[in-house]
């Protein structure tokens, strides 16, 4: 939710700011973000909005200082890397697209559920065919959360995350793999021959995108908790060891 003030507090804030004084030095005095100060500066000192107006539809973290879910936004951040698109709608609007097959109908919860919880008054839609769901919901802010938009492919571009966006990540590395080995990753069960001629199994993440900063993303993240990966092939990531496996079973598991 936004954190709302007083008219008093707004209006001695622009009267300050008019006065020259400083965005840090206002919100120190005023008990407030500096962004917040810039918000208010933007809205009623360069746009001219009557007071009062500036939270129309849902507020945007990035914008408009609204509270975010980290931990959810870190979550969504690695499904939109992995199956995820911004399409452009009418009237400036936004849709957030996610994709996964439709058999997995606990993900497909989540994801649904994610997103409501990153944008608190979303109504994600469901749009089925060819054995897989899209999931969608608008907003005119998408682009702010998800500055990695852009026009092409997303293995075509550059895919490098904001300060901002690291900070949640180095927060919450669990959330963001989660997302990305559920929607470009697999769980399986591998195989190797011993020597006398039979097999054993063991457990094994696999991870494929085809392009290389997600790819990079991606193990950072497992660098940051300290599980071992390696790369099989040129686009695929894949962790092998016990005790990685064992890891990333604690937050990710197999897809159901």
């Amino acid at each position: 939710m936004p954190h709302f003030r007083s008219q008093e507090t707004v209006d001695s804030a622009l009267r300050m700011s008019d006065e020259g004084v400083s965005d840090r030095e206002n919100a120190e005095i005023h008990g407030v973000a500096i962004k917040t100060i810039r918000r208010w500066r933007r809205l009623y000192q360069r746009r001219g909005l009557p007071r009062g107006t500036g939270f129309q539809g849902t507020p945007c973290p990035r914008c408009d200082d609204a509270e975010l879910d980290e931990a959810a936004y870190a979550l969504l951040l690695g499904w939109y890397l992995g199956d995820g698109c911004i399409a452009r709608a009418r009237r400036g609007v936004f849709t957030l697209q996610i994709i996964n097959d439709l058999r997995y109908v606990r993900l497909n919860q989540e994801i649904a559920d994610t997103i409501k919880r990153v944008k608190p008054n979303a109504s994600p839609c469901r749009r089925e065919g060819g054995g897989a769901v899209r999931i969608e919901a608008r907003w005119k802010h998408w682009p702010c959360l998800f500055p990695q938009h852009g026009a092409g492919r997303k293995h075509l571009r550059r895919i490098e995350l904001m300060d901002w966006q690291r900070e949640i990540v180095a927060k919450y590395p669990e959330q963001l793999l989660r997302g990305l080995f559920h929607s470009d990753g697999s769980r399986f069960l591998n195989w190797a021959g011993k020597a006398d001629g039979r097999r054993y199994y063991y457990p094994r993440y696999m991870f494929s995108n085809e392009s290389d900063d997600i790819r990079q993303i991606l193990t950072d993240a497992l660098d940051l908790l300290g599980i071992a990966w390696r790369r099989s092939r040129r686009s695929v990531i894949a962790v092998s060891r016990k005790e990685a496996v064992g890891a990333l079973d604690g937050f990710v598991g197999p897809k159901s």
